[in-house]
């Protein structure tokens, strides 16, 4: 194992279980190497540890995990410096040795020991047993090992076969017993401003988050009486905010050592009082973890807030003597490779620069005329996220987006940041983000006292944003790249899946899919049938299923949005205000305050306030415009306090377009379908008559997507008493004509039969009307005869069989023959001469009448033909008519393994006899 050390330094022991090596940091001029006589004693009391991939958004992530174990440890004082130290030894593993990071946290009486290991061990590190110059601080590599050099109480090297650590520890300032932090002594008229009497809310809960104990105080400010809330969630109750940046809620900092920051409660009235908050975990004498909550109303924070450190120096001493503002440490370091990651570690340095207490940092559109907001800290929620505020439009226009300004007091000018309205920051400093000349951003610093910066401070701002905004641009630029590229895939595929089905459920569906989560959290569709109707709620969807219901619920109450056809997305607030009403009025009934003898918190409110919150964002409704026809709407809806990125409605416009067109091609298609149906229906009988004495049986297959009817036709129907006429045909061809010629033929047929004419001159008149269709014309194959029972129980048949597969006849003893000889076909000739043949039914006997699509269904080169047909009717002997159609339909499914090509139709008769079988 090599290591190397600082001068004035030893190398460490090998990582011990209970201890840390204990050395001190001396002047890199001293040579000579010192070891102290003290003893190892400092015991490790906790430790914490994560691994990182090897992508650049790692070091963000690292960063994080130091700041909130150092935090939750009580180590305020040194987590700047550990930050900085993680986060450039975990770049040079991720970024320049391209390997994974593991980061072990070693708390231990006197300070914290933070070790960074990666896979490259043969990475070259300086060995320094004498003062060596490790580079210049411009210079990439080395400056780790050089900020390791300033900043830390020890450092070192470890290298195994396989790890390389690097390793620093930093050691607690020392303090005089019982003191913490102290503020300067300050005139009466300058202490931070209360009511009469400060109420501290004090509120345990448990480790599954359930309140455990509600104090007096807590029930002032809140409304609520301790038996109300005891066991129930804490969350039933917090409004917590959605920090841009991070992803802590209230459930996480609920289990964190230590946490502090502002969030609301939901007070008995149903209102949000906005609260500060200080968290600190515990464990009881059984070792059983919970929270206790400390929370005063957000303007009494003074009571809670950890005291602000004092303001840092505007310059420091490097080695050389040269001023160097902090400002450039952060600079120096190696940016985060995501936007929003830079854009929020350089307002949580601008705060930490000029000693605020809020952040803000916001991007111009594209055209310059609004400032949307991209990051922020401090403020009490993240509501502004992508909120947009006008630079220069009217009266509330963003006065000192151009130009470095600072406000000393925001309640004489109200509306100069709008951003900052209603967050009790009262002094301000703005400073403009400009490359080349052209604005592309402001960045501010506020705080909670008025007048607390100057001139000289928007100089140090503009400085560090004139330093900042290159690598802003150039990172929004890369986003704004990376989304146009996505956008364009996205509406690509969009437009496949549109494109992909003509069915309006379907589509409705399929636009709902694609906007959640992509675009927004919530989506519902509204549909217009025609321009005398009123908008329908078609179609709800939420990312969380389990809100669904409630959304489609509340949407259900609140009236349509306008169908304005102006292209572009309008913001609704409709909803937002519905839901929030019955979010009070859920509250109220629950404590009893509507007259009901309710006085708990009952579980029925909490799907109310989850519905309230799922709709509590922005919510926009864009139209849906096809062949200059508003025939529906697309809302789109964000969670509490969200709001809507530029790019985001723009993408969802460009969809809407698409999605409207698409909606409206299925209508068309489903009207042109239903009409067609309906046609195609009105070809075939309404159903088939009951004979005394014979059963008849038909099985009806028509070839193709949404085909009810083909060119094969079929027909039972009385034609006097005791007498009935069937027929089965098969018109050449599809489409409109053959069914013209189908319709025909089925309604001729049964309008001359009940002439009384016989079979052959019915079909010669038929053959007549027709040709005189001219070019529509069809030529037909029909089977058509007339059938009266008789008392004998047979059954006598009088058929003409023009041009059509002759039926068969089965026997009871098994044998098939043809009932009928064939003769020309319809449509062809003018003058037909045609004779009919009497058949009787004996008790017993089948009689089977196929179209061709039967008789010529094809596997390959073989086809079913009629000695096929033949020899399965021949196993059908004592079946019913309805069992016989059965089998025979199974036959010809199973003779291949394609889906039939033609129309089939297959009309079975039997005479049962005087007693049935």
């Amino acid at each position: 194992m090599t290591t190397g050390l600082i001068p004035g330094g030893q190398p460490p022991d090998p990582r011990p279980t209970g201890a840390l090596p204990q050395q001190r940091r001396e002047p890199a001029g001293h040579a000579a190497q010192h070891v102290e006589n003290r003893s190892r004693s400092s015991v490790i009391t906790a430790r914490a540890a994560a691994s990182f991939e090897p992508v650049g958004r790692s070091v963000a992530s690292a960063r994080s995990f130091v700041r909130d174990t150092l935090q939750g440890w009580g180590f305020a004082d040194i987590v700047d410096d550990a930050v900085v130290l993680t986060s450039e030894l975990v770049t040079n593993a991720v970024v320049h040795a391209g390997t994974s990071a593991d980061v072990l946290c070693l708390r231990s009486d006197d300070g914290v020991r933070i070790e960074v290991a990666d896979r490259y061990p043969e990475r070259e590190i300086p060995l320094q047993a004498t003062a060596v110059n490790m580079g210049s601080p411009d210079r990439e590599g080395g400056r780790g090992l050089q900020l390791c050099a300033a900043l830390a109480g020890r450092w070192g090297v470890e290298y195994i076969p396989t790890h390389k650590t690097v390793w620093f520890q930093l050691d607690l300032p020392a303090r005089v017993v019982g003191t913490r932090a102290a503020g300067p002594a300050l005139p009466s008229d300058l202490l931070p401003l209360a009511d009469s009497r400060v109420r501290v809310a004090v509120i345990q809960v448990d480790r599954t988050g359930h309140i455990a104990a509600w104090n007096e105080d807590a029930e002032d400010l809140f409304g609520y009486s301790a038996e109300q809330v005891t066991g129930k969630p804490l969350t039933d109750l917090a409004a917590w905010p959605h920090t841009p940046g991070t992803s802590t809620g209230i459930a996480e900092a609920l289990r964190l050592s230590r946490w502090e920051g502002s969030y609301g409660i939901r007070a008995s009235t149903g209102r949000v009082t906005p609260v500060y908050a200080s968290h600190l975990r515990v464990r009881d004498t059984a070792g059983e973890p919970s929270t206790v909550c400390l929370l005063v109303r957000d303007h009494e924070r003074a009571v809670l807030q950890t005291p602000l450190r004092g303001p840092a120096s505007d310059t420091s001493t490097g080695s050389e003597g040269q001023s160097t503002d902090p400002f450039e440490v952060f600079i120096g370091s190696p940016a985060p490779d995501d936007l929003d990651g830079l854009l929020q570690r350089t307002v949580e340095r601008a705060r930490d620069m000029l000693d605020g207490d809020s952040a803000f940092l916001l991007l111009a559109t594209d055209d310059e005329t609004e400032l949307e907001v991209r990051a922020s800290t401090g403020l009490p929620s993240a509501r502004q996220r992508f909120a947009r505020v006008p630079v220069e439009a009217g009266p509330g226009r963003y006065g000192s987006a151009r130009m470095p300004a600072v406000h000393d007091d925001l309640t004489a000018v109200p509306g100069a940041v709008p951003l900052l309205n209603g967050t009790g920051m009262r002094s301000v400093v703005t400073v403009p983000l400009k490359v080349e000349g052209r604005l592309t951003g402001s960045l501010g610093v506020a705080a909670e006292a008025p007048a607390r910066y100057s001139n000289e401070e928007a100089l140090r701002l503009q400085f560090a944003a004139d330093r900042i905004a290159l690598a802003v641009e150039s990172a929004r630029l890369g986003e704004l790249e990376r989304l146009r590229r996505g956008s364009l895939s996205f509406l690509v595929e969009a437009s496949d899946l549109l494109a992909g089905t003509l069915d309006r459920d379907q589509t409705l569906a399929l636009m709902a899919q694609m906007t959640v989560p992509t675009l927004a959290t919530w989506c519902a569709v509204y549909t217009i049938a025609d321009q005398a109707s009123e908008p329908h709620l078609s179609y709800v969807l939420h990312e969380d299923e389990e809100l669904i219901d409630g959304i489609k619920s509340l949407l259900s109450k609140v009236p349509a949005p306008d169908p304005v056809p102006t292209p572009g997305a309008r913001v609704w607030t409709a909803p937002g205000e519905v839901a929030h009403q019955a979010a009070l009025r859920s509250s109220m009934r629950s404590l009893g305050l509507s007259g009901s003898p309710t006085r708990q918190v009952t579980p029925g409110i909490g799907p109310t306030l989850a519905t309230a919150s799922a709709v509590g964002g922005e919510t926009v409704v864009l139209p849906l415009v096809a062949r200059n026809r508003v025939i529906g709407m697309l809302t789109l809806g964000k969670p509490t306090d969200e709001h809507f990125r530029q790019e985001i409605l723009e993408l969802a416009e460009d969809l809407s377009r698409r999605a409207a067109l698409a909606l409206d091609n299925a209508r068309l298609y489903s009207e042109r379908t239903a009409i067609s149906q309906s046609l195609q229906r009105s070809l075939l009988p309404p159903e088939l008559p009951e004979i005394d004495g014979v059963e008849v049986e038909v099985i009806y297959r028509a070839a193709g997507e949404g085909n009810e009817v083909g060119g094969d036709f079929y027909d039972v129907f009385p034609i006097r008493d005791g007498a009935y006429g069937f027929a089965i045909g098969d018109v050449c061809g599809t489409g409109p004509n053959a069914a013209a010629v189908t319709g025909l033929a089925r309604h001729a047929l049964r309008l001359l039969a009940r002439e009384g004419l016989t079979g052959p001159t019915v079909l010669e008149r038929l053959n007549s009307a027709i040709l005189d269709e001219g070019a529509r014309s069809r030529f037909l194959t029909l089977l058509y005869g007339e059938m009266r029972p008789q008392e004998d129980g047979s059954a006598e048949l009088k058929v003409v069989c023009a041009g059509h597969p002759l039926p068969l006849r089965l026997r009871q003893d098994g044998t098939v023959e043809p009932a009928a000889e064939p003769q020309p076909l319809l449509g062809v000739i003018e003058d037909l001469e045609l004779y009919e043949q009497t058949v009787t039914l004996d008790p017993g006997d089948v009689l089977l009448c196929v179209t061709d699509g039967v008789t010529e269904r094809r596997e390959g080169a073989r086809m079913l033909g009629d000695d096929g047909l033949a020899d399965v009717l021949t196993t059908c002997t004592g079946l019913t008519a309805g069992a016989v159609a059965a089998r025979i339909m199974r036959a010809v499914e199973r003779f291949a393994s394609d889906a039939p090509s033609d129309d089939m139709a297959i009309l079975a008769m039997r005479v049962p006899g005087l007693h049935k079988d």
